[in-house]
């Protein structure tokens, strides 16, 4: 009977199943370490891959600054008279030479004809479509008729238009 028992003796009481359990937990482990390793290593690669793109962009976008000529700064007059142009330009549908006038007269918004002269290069607005919106009001509030009316748009003493956006507006007339 004795030699059944040690036969029968419960599995986790035998050594060597336990030397097996440890070799494959110590496997798994290092196995686990290793990998780990690798996981890490790719992540400082990546990083610094990141790095490096960062500060060769950062090193790029320095150099286009160095090329790129520095704009100088734009007087608050010239400003200023920009802002006017393009309200006289947009919403009272002046001429560019009742603008420039405008501007620059002692009795209007007198400021330096440089400021002017900035003012008018650098306003977006469409003369033409100007010249048209004058000459229907012309038509429409006093009755003129279209020479009438072209006098008046290019009259330096009128609306200052160009003979060619006069000639537009009157061709558009009755659009």
């Amino acid at each position: 009977m004795d030699i059944n028992k040690k036969q029968k003796k419960a599995w986790y009481k035998k050594w060597w199943i336990w030397v097996i359990i440890i070799i494959v937990g110590i496997a798994a482990i290092s196995s686990t370490a290793e990998n780990q390793d690798e996981i890490n290593k790719k992540i400082d690669n990546a990083s610094k891959e990141i790095q490096d793109t960062t500060t060769d962009a950062k090193k790029k976008i320095d150099n286009i600054k160095k090329d790129e000529p520095s704009k100088p700064s734009i007087p608050v007059e010239y400003t200023s008279a920009l802002n006017k142009a393009t309200q006289y330009a947009n919403t009272m549908h002046m001429s560019k030479a009742g603008v420039y006038d405008q501007l620059t007269s002692e009795y209007g918004e007198k400021f330096s004809k440089k400021a002017a002269q900035y003012a008018i290069d650098n306003v977006e607005a469409d003369w033409n479509a100007n010249a048209l919106t004058k000459a229907k009001e012309y038509q429409k509030t006093m009755s003129m008729s279209p020479e009438a009316i072209r006098d008046q748009l290019t009259s330096s003493a009128g609306e200052k238009f160009t003979q060619a956006e006069a000639d537009y507006a009157i061709k558009h007339l009755n659009d």
